[in-house]
């Protein structure tokens, strides 16, 4: 993966909209009636807190406490930017609590404490410790880190996990049992040396001394050198209980020989003749951020035989710790843990690692833009990897019954691994991958109308993400102004302005949309106003003649107008099997709706070819093709006219021969609710439907208004499909992230 551009403007962007943060809270149950809150709160709300005081442990039945862990720093070491405060970590710890949500489904809140003092945030935190079931410790300098994480664990009951140390240790250990393998070493053998004696570096260490790694055989350093038993220099008590007996005092002393590097200390830590100067099959773990003790290019330059690994994901091997807390914590919670112990570290490190040796699922190759496959560039399984939240956590819950953690153990694991599977989001997934076919396929895209700051943005985005060329239609000073009026003058000399004063092919242009208007009224004069300044068909000519791969529009017009333009170069209307399908996003769900562009009252035979092309753009989202016609009548009752077409147009794909599942017509309950399907077992749906297939024009955005409008789903289109070349229309209050997607979808070449 291609490390990704981001300004300063758009790092605050993305903060700032579409409301200030990246989460909110949103209640579980129905809040809207007097009995709703009756419920909810007085008097209802007495029952579960009578229950709670008799038993306590029932807060894991009725109260959120079993899914809640609280991220809380003082923000006196915040990534590498040091002691920022605890409002300025405010940012970061609001990132960890999504990542928490994104990939383990674990409902998480930020707690950001003002101090430095131990004893005041240790304090603090035990106060709160009836709120959350478990806690998440980030960015504390060393070596209060140390001091507040092993008070708080010995004061609370719940598990406290400072993920700066264990969670790279986790990693870290996951990576090197796969290291181990290939190079065909055992970790009881290994001489280990570690750069970098700090919270990260010195959980490492005690993690692999855990798992078998000799005492003796592991030094540590730091900047005055290996610290070694006598030592009395820059000394502390964690630090001493890594002490060996050596004569060796320097870095470059210490790597000669030795099986394992392990580095988390400074960029350029690590020299070539270090790297020289290891034993056989040598591991190097360069794990610094954001530049490693060494490269990947500097270490295989003088030892094609070592096995590398980095905390960046443009190198293989990324050590990431959003591989590990999050299902630490899924496996923790679940089984209502006391504690993380080593145990559960362990098992996470070793279930990790198995997955690795494993064939890699499709979906991780497509993310990533090539096949991976176990051996010195895949040793640690990616982030997107869908499997994690189904592999990981129950080994973690397994551990932690098998060590007494556990207050509720798990009695099914098999049905626990089937709801694991449940929690993923498809969405997620489905958006990665075209994100990442999006970047294989490098289009140049036609961004048209590059007078409107939204487009520029996209476009911006467009390119610097690596998707592929950014072509803005534009004039050039107006591109320009508007670039550095939003921020980003820099993007000016990136993206290429396209107009009609500036291409040697507005002649060829204007011959083309001649021939192709002449006899529907329009002259000469008519045609070189359309081609030299309508945007909209300047940048769908440019398209037809192979100037551009894609084509992105619509951000500042009516779609019935551009749809009307689009016309004017390409057949994209009704008559020629033209169909705008739209893609909506919610709670973890996908439904397109079709037709909602193109077709204002199709008949049965039109239902059917829209149908047709919903099943295509669903396959190209990856997504098995479940197509339903919809109606206020089920299956023929109500009788009523006007369902008559809905009921026919099933009958249509059957004598096509569609090789999808269709069925129809019925209402939207039905098609969307298996429980409401089971009342007719004749129904060829095996599931509920992911495409939807309304009436008429009118009802299609009705549907996709309403669900945007009152649930808040994430809509994506119309998709413009069945037209020669990939055209996206946006809408008029399409976000500069909207935009982008529709210059995705197009480049993907869905439609």
């Amino acid at each position: 993966m291609s490390k990704v551009k981001i300004t300063r403007e758009e790092a605050l962007a993305f903060h700032l909209e579409p409301s200030p943060g990246k989460f909110e809270v949103r209640a579980t149950v129905p809040m809207n009636t007097q009995r709703d809150l009756s419920l909810a709160y007085s008097p209802g709300v007495a029952v579960p807190c009578e229950e709670i005081a008799e038993n306590p442990e029932l807060a894991y039945d009725y109260t959120n406490k079993g899914n809640l862990v609280a991220v809380i720093s003082n923000g006196t070491a915040v990534l590498g930017l040091g002691n920022l405060g605890a409002l300025g970590s405010k940012p970061v710890m609001e990132g960890k609590s999504v990542l928490f949500k994104r990939f383990a489904d674990v409902n998480s809140i930020d707690i950001e404490l003002d101090t430095e003092d131990p004893d005041a945030f240790c304090q603090a935190v035990r106060l709160m410790g009836p709120t959350f079931g478990g806690i998440n410790l980030e960015d504390i300098k060393a070596p209060e880190c140390f001091i507040i994480e092993q008070r708080l664990k010995e004061e609370m009951d719940i598990p406290v996990f400072h993920d700066d140390q264990h969670g790279t240790a986790v990693i870290c250990a996951a990576g090197l049992i796969n290291a181990l393998h290939i190079s065909g070493k055992k970790i009881e053998d290994v001489k280990i040396v570690l750069n970098g004696a700090g919270a990260a570096g010195i959980a490492c260490l005690e993690l692999l001394k855990a798992m078998g790694a000799r005492h003796d055989n592991c030094i540590m350093c730091d900047t005055k050198g290996v610290i070694y038993q006598g030592r009395a220099e820059g000394m502390n008590q964690w630090k001493s209980a890594h002490a060996i007996a050596t004569e060796l005092r320097t870095l470059e002393e210490a790597m000669k020989g030795a099986d394992v590097f392990l580095g988390v200390s400074a960029k350029g830590a690590v020299t070539q003749e270090m790297v020289i100067s290891m034993a056989d099959n040598p591991v190097i773990f360069a794990m610094a951020n954001p530049d490693p003790e060494i490269t990947p290019e500097e270490a295989h330059e003088v030892r094609a035989d070592a096995i590398v690994a980095t905390g960046r994901s443009d190198y293989p091997n990324q050590v990431n710790n959003v591989l590990g807390f999050p299902y630490l914590f899924r496996g923790a919670l679940d089984i209502h843990a006391r504690a993380i112990n080593d145990e559960m570290k362990i098992a996470c490190a070793h279930a990790l690692a198995q997955l690795a040796r494993e064939d890699v699922p499709d979906e991780v190759a497509l993310a990533y833009g090539k096949n991976l496959s176990f051996g010195r560039d895949y040793i640690i399984p990616t982030p997107f990897d869908p499997r994690l939240i189904h592999r990981i956590p129950p080994a973690v819950a397994r551990a932690g019954m098998d060590t007494g953690a556990a207050r509720r153990p798990i009695i099914d694991m098999d049905a626990y691994e089937q709801s694991l599977k449940s929690r993923m989001d498809p969405t997620a997934n489905i958006l990665r991958g075209m994100n990442a076919r999006a970047r294989a396929s490098q289009a140049r895209m036609i961004f048209a109308e590059g007078d409107d700051p939204r487009v520029l943005r996209a476009a911006v985005m467009y390119q610097r993400s690596g998707m592929g060329k950014a072509l803005v239609v534009g004039r050039t000073e107006d591109v320009r102004a508007k670039l550095d009026a939003a921020g980003m003058g820099d993007a000016a000399r990136e993206l290429e302005v396209v107009n009609a004063a500036n291409t040697q092919h507005l002649q060829t242009y204007k011959d083309f949309l001649y021939n192709r208007l002449n006899r529907r009224g329009f002259d000469a004069q008519d045609v070189h106003r359309l081609a030299a300044r309508d945007r909209h068909v300047f940048s769908a000519l440019m398209l037809a003649h192979g100037h551009g791969d894609g084509l992105v529009t619509g951000a500042t017009r009516k779609s019935a107008h551009v749809l009307d333009r689009i016309n004017h170069v390409f057949d994209a209307d009704a008559q020629h099997g033209a169909a705008g399908i739209t893609a909506v996003l919610y709670k973890g769900r996908i439904v397109l709706i079709g037709d909602t562009l193109v077709h204002e009252w199709p008949d049965a035979e039109d239902l059917a070819n829209i149908a047709e092309h919903g099943a295509n753009v669903a396959r190209h989202m990856g997504l098995e093709p479940r197509v339903a016609f919809l109606s206020f009548s089920t299956f023929g009752y109500p009788v009523s006219e006007r369902a008559e077409k809905m009921h026919q147009a099933p009958r249509v794909l059957e004598k096509r021969g569609a090789d999808f599942e269709f069925e129809g017509e019925m209402t939207v309950d039905v098609a969307l609710n298996v429980k409401a399907q089971a009342a007719y077992p004749f129904s060829r749906l095996t599931g509920p439907a992911n495409i939807l297939i309304v009436p008429a024009r009118h009802s299609a955005s009705i549907s996709v208004k309403l669900m945007q409008e009152m649930a808040g789903a994430t809509v994506i289109g119309p998709i413009l499909t069945g037209v020669d070349k990939p055209i996206q229309i946006c809408s008029t209050v399409s976000t500069a992230n909207d935009i982008l997607n529709m210059a995705v979808l197009a480049s993907c070449e869905i439609g």
